[in-house]
C-alpha cells in the first residue's frame, strides 16, 4: 500500500474533514513508526477520539517499540464521561502516555496533531477549519509552542485512580 500523502498546505474544512483528517494522520504515524505524537487542545470535545478507527491506529503505533504520546490540555475532566474507550486505551498504554493540563487561557491554546510529516492544525474550531503542517519549519515553530505549553503544566488525568 502506497502511503497517503497529504498536499501541501491541503486544507481541513468541515468535522468529518478533521476526523478523516486524525485517522489519516494516525495511520500514517503507525505506519512509519513515528516515535511521539503529540495532541493538543482546550479539552478535546472536537477530536474523534473514541472512533474505531483512531483506536486502532492508537494501538497499532502504541504495540511499536518506545513510543511516546504527550496530551496537553486546559482541563481533562470530562475526558472519561466523553470518550469511554479512548479512557479505556490510555488505561492499557499508560507507561507511554504523559497528560498534562496547562494553566495557559482555553483560549491561548492550539489544536494541533503532532506527527512528524502528517501534522495537522485546526485554526477555527468553530468552523472547524484548519489545514496539514507543510514543512519542518512550521511543525518546528508549533513544536516550540508546545514545549512552551510544556514548560506551564502539570501531569493531570491518572491512568488509575485510587479510591477507598
Amino acid at each position: 500500500m502506497l502511503p497517503i500523502e497529504p498536499p501541501a498546505k491541503a486544507l481541513i474544512d468541515g468535522r468529518s474533514d478533521f476526523t478523516a483528517a486524525v485517522r489519516t494522520a494516525l495511520s500514517e504515524a503507525a505506519r512509519e513508526r513515528a516515535r511521539e505524537l503529540c495532541f493538543v487542545d482546550a479539552d478535546f470535545d472536537a477530536w474523534p477520539l473514541d472512533d474505531g478507527a483512531v483506536l486502532s491506529a492508537l494501538a497499532a503505533w502504541a504495540r511499536l517499540p518506545k513510543r511516546r504520546l504527550l496530551v496537553i490540555a486546559g482541563r481533562f475532566d470530562d475526558m472519561p464521561r466523553r470518550f469511554p474507550q479512548f479512557t479505556a486505551w490510555r488505561r492499557t498504554w499508560a507507561h507511554l502516555i504523559e497528560c498534562r493540563a496547562t494553566d495557559v487561557e482555553a483560549s491561548q491554546i492550539p489544536t494541533l496533531l503532532l506527527a512528524g510529516p502528517h501534522s495537522l492544525q485546526l485554526a477555527d474550531r468553530l468552523q472547524w477549519r484548519g489545514h496539514w503542517l507543510a514543512d519542518d519549519s512550521e511543525i518546528s515553530a508549533w513544536r516550540e509552542v508546545v514545549d512552551a505549553l510544556v514548560q506551564r503544566s502539570e501531569v493531570d488525568f491518572p491512568a488509575n485512580t485510587l479510591g477507598l
